[in-house]
């Protein structure tokens, strides 16, 4: 059974007025942050008298990698402040690769700053590197802070051990993303410590209130965007399971009331994180495409069972309530910057471009939509991409294994058969990993340039 869920042409109608291309603010951030980092630098450089001896050079050294990685400890905890302007321009994928860039970045500062300066301590009274140990015991135990920034960096290296990518698929997505959330934790147990015994905020007041102010922004803004947004979001579009639909053996839609979800500000595209008030489910925050063009009164996901969560969903009963966050993702019409447009979607990655095949304005013969699956039983929706497409003039084609078993080929002389134009078209993708990545290569192969394949992943 199949459910349509459809906006026609007054889904493409809201569409066409939220369409103003912008360019990602991503290259200007960068700069911004390397600013920072430069800025870290002077301010160390600065507060360094000349360096006598090796215990000097050895705490110096200690001292820059302390400052730099408490700057990125506050890049990390923005990063995860979920802030429109990241979450919906830069994108979603991009932030969270630089989340998981500046956090390893940062695990390797904190291990040189703690390194160095024990062993800087160690030389000033007199005792050797073998010594280091029993230095850090007497530091913990003789210093302002030092006790409590000892447990924030325990915290911080058992986050990133389970963060490494065989560790987290071994603790599932959920212990995984609890686990995560301690990070608040550790910043602010090490950030007092850098306070009370920093050299350069002893020395220069301006330093020390810079120090309070980049902290106080990022904790202002995950306050806000991470517990008061979702709040209001909430209270104000009280959301609840209206039916759960089998569309193919393991795939199911969950339609999602509401009141005036239109002003949520969703498009085609983006994804929520939704939080089911079910059994087993009350505690599990899961980012989910939406499937279809918002509406007034509803919301669809579709979703794959492939965990605990995601099998789940098929129990849902009419009425469990839903707290949800977002809008979240860049992929939208916004990103479009060509008259032409091919979606290319793997699997289950269909979600995002089933609403975009249905919302993107264009005439006939305009937008293009390939679907690779398994077998045609794994075409899920293909009912109203049919209808779609019949209704727009659009063109529908899939790829499928063959009888044999053999795989499709999508390469970029294929691309270039089928759509001999490809290279004028932006393309939008959703797939797996390694699916999104050969298609991505062929693509490039035919001519796309890169700033024209628009993509997302949400495995975060």
């Amino acid at each position: 059974m199949t459910t349509t869920l459809a906006g026609g042409r007054a889904a493409r109608r809201q569409t066409m007025r939220r369409i103003r291309p912008r360019r990602s603010p991503a290259v200007p951030l960068l700069i911004a942050l390397w600013a920072g980092a430069a800025a870290v630098l002077w301010l160390w450089w600065d507060n360094t008298p000349s360096l006598a001896d090796n215990a000097s050079k050895i705490l110096a050294a200690g001292r820059i990698t302390g400052l730099l990685a408490g700057y990125l400890m506050a890049l990390v905890v923005l990063q995860m402040a979920r802030v429109p302007a990241l979450e919906r321009r830069v994108g979603t994928d991009r932030v969270a690769r630089w989340h998981a860039m500046t956090g390893r970045y940062t695990l390797c500062l904190v291990l040189a700053h703690v390194f160095l300066t024990m062993w800087g301590y160690a030389l000033q009274a007199g005792k050797t590197l073998g010594d280091i140990v029993q230095q850090t015991t007497d530091s913990i135990n003789q210093l302002p802070d030092m006790g409590k920034a000892a447990i924030g960096t325990g915290l911080l290296f058992l986050i990133g051990i389970l963060s490494i990518g065989g560790v987290r698929r071994l603790i599932g997505y959920d212990t995984w993303y609890h686990v995560h959330l301690l990070t608040y934790a550790s910043v602010y147990l090490t950030f007092w410590h850098q306070i009370t015994t920093g050299n350069e905020f002893a020395v220069e007041p301006s330093a020390k209130t810079f120090w309070y102010g980049l902290y106080g922004v990022v904790t202002a803004l995950v306050l806000w965007y991470r517990i008061i947004t979702p709040i209001r979001l909430n209270l104000r579009h009280r959301m609840r399971v209206e039916a759960v639909i089998e569309e193919t053996p393991g795939i199911v839609s969950v339609l999602i009331g509401g009141r005036k979800l239109h002003r949520m500000g969703a498009e085609a595209g983006q994804f929520f994180r939704w939080r089911f008030k079910a059994p087993g489910m009350r505690f599990s925050s899961h980012p989910y495409s939406l499937s279809a063009a918002p509406r007034p009164d509803m919301l669809r996901i579709t979703v794959k069972a492939i965990g605990d969560h995601t099998s789940r969903l098929r129990e849902l009963t009419p009425g469990t309530k839903v707290w949800a966050e977002g809008p979240y993702g860049a992929m939208t019409a916004q990103r479009r910057s060509r008259g032409k447009v091919l979606l290319v979607a793997g699997g289950v990655g269909i979600t995002p471009m089933r609403a975009l095949f249905e919302t993107l304005p264009g005439s006939s013969g305009d937008i293009t939509l390939l679907y690779r699956a398994n077998s045609t039983q794994d075409l899920a929706l293909w009912g109203e991409l049919a209808k779609i497409a019949d209704e727009r003039g659009a063109r529908l084609m899939y790829a499928v294994n063959s009888p044999d078993g053999e795989r499709p080929d999508i390469s970029a002389e294929s691309l270039q058969r089928k759509i001999p134009d490809v290279d004028n078209h932006d393309v939008f993708m959703c797939g797996p990993p390694g699916f999104a990545q050969s298609v991505y290569e062929a693509l490039r192969g035919a001519g796309v340039p890169a700033r024209r394949i628009h993509h997302e992943s949400f495995e975060m």
